[in-house]
């Protein structure tokens, strides 16, 4: 090794010990942080591990899972979530009603305020919408309010005029929604953060409403109704949020504080809860999960660290189908042919993860799917020579992209062994920080791309309709004009039975063309304190931060 090649690496080996040093520092608050107060009792702060350093907290604007954890803190929509089932409960409307037919809700709001003591009413959520679906502000989750009367038509400029919308506040503290058809999903899908409501006069204080480099989500700027507002927030540090006075339950509210820590390291996460930084964790690096387990067996379920439970999302990859050998069906069928999905969940992730043979989670709400992926790395060589390319002779070597994460980097490598071994065809693999990885998959600047998608509510139609070709969160470049017909249909369509039916023939389609690679149905593991109390396993990985608190 030549000299400048060894003073890299010692280095680097400096550097991964500097940061990892100065991580510890800020999660003890400069060292020794105290969760006593004078009086000696818990502060009722949490501090959580929450994966990676937030791309923003407007709820109109982000897509991942790491922002929602946060702006579950800041905001509140029509209605909220019950801790333990997640059924909906009472938000900002303390009550509404629902036609015979289902297609029109009417909500009536409490007494309800913004953090800086406004009033909040029924106009400020007709005005949210509207903001939500200003195609200027591109909202990669405009579609989910398309549920609603001419919203699909307003945001793709059919009409310019927002009171043709299915929104209207009937009086301050009354607001009408009117959908195109019977949503039974409709109020658990009202807890996505794309319907949450923000604070419009802040938005026009520091920028347009349209405009997404607005800076009114920096501290001191901030306006939410949330049962927490933010009050400090260091890029790649950690993101603070106090509880807040305004927040009409704030009686129920026992956590003083939330600390978000942005660790990407799994093993620094571990590290960190053994040495009592943070109460939890966001996940667990693979090989320590056995060794919790075992440890865990042997301890009174009380006193239990080791959180693991099924979540509600498939771990997949996403092709660019616009790509030369990419765009070929047989050889996207022939990759998900020749991967041993089973082996990778006993092997490699090793937390009860459960193989993916489809696409849609098993018991979706009851929902099943018919359409499988085989295991057959015969019929993968067949395909592969079909498509021209024998033995894997000629075809692109490509990359797959994953955000920086150990876990996505050992997914990868056995993935690119197995098509190696299996297929003879070469893949590199480039990882790629949070941000700049949510703007390359976004933008469409890759060739196989790392992609997770968890429910945004307890229906296979959050799964379905993510490869539609109008969905933001698409950008495999490949849609269906009769797959999007047909989950049109689905969604007019009032009977469960008929209405899966119809979901089926679709996910049929999306299993046939495979402009993805289901991986693994998720199981959310990570490590948690048995003193956070009213922290409660859920299938969406929801925890409403009020019914959350510290015991001794």
């Amino acid at each position: 090794m030549r000299f400048n090649e060894t003073f890299k690496a010692l280095l680097g080996g400096l550097v991964l010990v500097v940061v990892f040093v100065l991580c510890l520092y800020v999660l003890s608050g400069g060292g020794n942080r105290q969760e006593r107060a004078d009086s000696g009792v818990l502060k009722q702060e949490l501090h959580a591990a929450n994966g990676v350093e937030p791309e923003d907290i407007d709820p109109h604007l982000t897509t991942g899972v790491a922002e929602h954890h946060i702006q579950m803190a800041l905001f509140e929509g029509l209605v909220s979530e019950d801790p333990v089932d997640l059924h909906p409960v009472p938000g900002v409307a303390e009550s509404w009603d629902i036609s015979d037919d289902g297609t029109v809700y009417t909500f009536h709001f409490r007494d309800a305020k913004w953090s800086n003591g406004d009033p909040i009413t029924a106009e400020d959520f007709v005005l949210s919408y509207k903001r939500a679906l200003t195609p200027k502000l591109a909202n990669e989750y405009a579609s989910m309010l398309f549920h609603v009367v001419n919203a699909r038509e307003f945001y793709g400029g059919e009409i310019d005029d927002f009171e043709q919308v299915g929104f209207k506040a009937l009086d301050d503290k009354t607001l009408e929604i009117k959908l195109n058809n019977s949503v039974p999903f409709f109020l658990s899908l009202l807890n996505h953060h794309s319907w949450y409501p923000v604070h419009i006069p802040t938005i026009e204080k520091y920028g347009g409403v349209d405009d997404r480099r607005n800076t009114w989500t920096r501290p001191g700027r901030f306006v939410g109704n949330g049962s927490f507002v933010l009050e400090e927030w260091r890029i790649n540090n950690v993101l603070v949020v106090r509880k807040n006075p305004n927040y009409w339950d704030a009686d129920r509210v026992r956590l003083n504080r939330i600390f978000f820590y942005p660790i990407e390291s799994y093993d620094t996460e571990e590290r960190a809860f053994r040495a009592g930084q943070v109460h939890k964790t966001e996940k667990l690096p693979l090989a320590k999960i056995p060794r919790y387990m075992a440890s865990d067996a042997k301890l009174p379920e009380e006193k239990r660290v080791l959180m693991s439970t099924p979540y509600l999302g498939t771990y997949h990859y996403m092709f660019n189908t616009s790509l030369p050998g990419m765009d070929n069906p047989k050889v996207r069928r022939a990759l998900n042919l020749a991967i041993d999905r089973e082996a990778i969940v006993k092997n490699v992730t090793q937390g009860g993860e459960v193989a993916a043979f489809s696409f849609v989670p098993p018991n979706c709400a009851g929902y099943n799917s018919r359409h499988k992926i085989e295991y057959n790395i015969a019929k993968a060589k067949q395909l592969m020579a079909e498509a021209g390319y024998p033995n894997g002779e000629g075809f692109p070597e490509y990359s797959i992209l994953y955000n920086t994460n150990e876990a996505h980097k050992t997914i990868a490598e056995a993935i690119q062994q197995m098509w190696k071994k299996n297929l003879g065809i070469n893949c590199k693999l480039e990882n790629q920080e949070w941000k700049v990885y949510l703007n390359s998959k976004t933008e469409g600047d890759f060739q196989m791309v790392r992609f997770g998608w968890i429910g945004d509510y307890n229906d296979p139609n959050t799964f379905l309709e993510l490869y539609t070709k109008e969905s933001g969160n698409n950008n495999s470049q490949w849609w269906s004009d009769e797959y999007d017909r047909l989950l049109l249909e689905a969604g007019k369509e009032g009977d469960q039975e008929k209405r899966y039916a119809i979901m089926q023939e679709a996910e049929k389609i999306l299993l046939e063309e495979l402009p993805i690679m289901p991986i693994y149905y998720y199981m959310t593991t990570y490590l948690i304190d048995p003193r956070v109390k009213g922290w409660h396993p859920t299938i969406l990985d929801h925890h409403p931060y009020k019914y959350v608190y510290l015991e001794e």
